[in-house]
């Protein structure tokens, strides 16, 4: 008989929340926002991510986000001066009739500013993020993702596009793979070129077949994402397998855009909860780790400049 240690567990992954309860977090955080001209949205940021944290659990137990509105006020205003500092210099240039000079700068300010926020988001969001009181982290090097990101950036400019793929790739294997659940590590193994062909092959099938393919192109980058992904700890693993189809999608993707229609983008908090219902419920994960036997090792991190940059950049925080 097996050792229960080496034995295949099954872990669920699922979430809570909804669409009502979100909806009032969404609208009373919107009307402060308003009538505070911006000023309360940090601290509503927070109790949002607090909310969808709280709603979603590993094997019933929930996640904690906890992150302040203070200390994203801090980051938020930090980011306006950073930002602000930016579009002036462009102003000047444009002023003396350089706006040529100007938007070079500008952009050079932009793609600059890009991997910082990425990493600082990271790492703050990570640091205030636990499971059972356990944190979890980030050790990527700032200057290390830098250098590598403007040379990614540089390798997509001259293949006029084409080595995006890698791009993608290889910065979800970088930042993935620098994130910590206690003694946990994460990594993503997607390469370049199996991705660059699942694109150009999804999108060929749905432009020949109007759109109708869009749904199963959906459900294999999904599918993609998630089975890439796996954790270890001490010579254990937990792999990551999608268990979404193409009617998934179909009704996730469809139903959305009718919500978002016909309720004139009020059904938003709807919008956003029954699609992490279906994310979470269609991640299946197995392995051999034992839960209980995380231990605690990552720092704490308040400085949540990279977290505001990143919502002025538009970035989505890659999962």
């Amino acid at each position: 008989m097996e050792n229960e240690s080496t034995e295949v567990k099954s872990y669920k992954l699922s979430f809570n929340g909804n669409g009502s309860t979100f909806f009032g977090i969404v609208v009373v955080n919107w009307l402060l926002s308003v009538i505070t001209l911006s000023i309360y949205y940090p601290w509503a940021k927070a109790k949002q991510l607090k909310y969808m944290y709280s709603s979603t659990t590993l094997n019933d137990d929930s996640f904690a986000f906890n992150g302040t509105g203070k200390e994203m006020f801090k980051g938020y205003i930090k980011t306006l001066v950073i930002f602000g500092l930016l579009f002036a210099i462009f102003g000047v240039f444009t002023y003396y009739e350089m706006p040529t000079l100007g938007i070079l700068v500008l952009y050079f300010g932009l793609f600059t500013i890009m991997p910082i926020a990425i990493h600082g988001s990271y790492r703050y969001r990570m640091s205030r993020s636990t499971w059972r009181g356990i944190r979890f982290g980030y050790r990527g090097d700032r200057t290390e993702l830098m250098l590598n990101f403007f040379k990614w950036i540089f390798f997509t400019i001259i293949s006029l596009g084409i080595y995006g793929s890698w791009m993608e790739m290889n910065l979800r294997s970088y930042l993935i793979g620098n994130i910590r659940m206690g003694d946990v590590e994460f990594r993503y193994k997607g390469k370049g070129l199996d991705y660059f062909l699942l694109g150009l092959k999804g999108f060929l099938l749905t432009l020949i077949t109007l759109g109708i393919y869009s749904f199963w192109f959906y459900k294999s980058l999904f599918e993609y994402y998630v089975n890439n992904i796996s954790a270890y700890k001490d010579g254990k693993e937990i792999t990551f397998k999608s268990k979404a189809t193409a009617s998934d999608m179909f009704n996730l993707l469809f139903v959305n855009y009718i919500i978002l229609i016909f309720t004139l983008g009020l059904g938003y908090a709807w919008v956003v909860t029954r699609t992490m219902n279906l994310v979470f419920s269609r991640i299946q994960l197995e392995g051999d780790i034992d839960l209980d036997s995380i231990q605690q090792t990552e720092a704490d991190y308040t400085d949540a400049t990279g977290e505001d940059m990143s919502d002025f950049l538009n970035i989505d925080f890659i999962m």
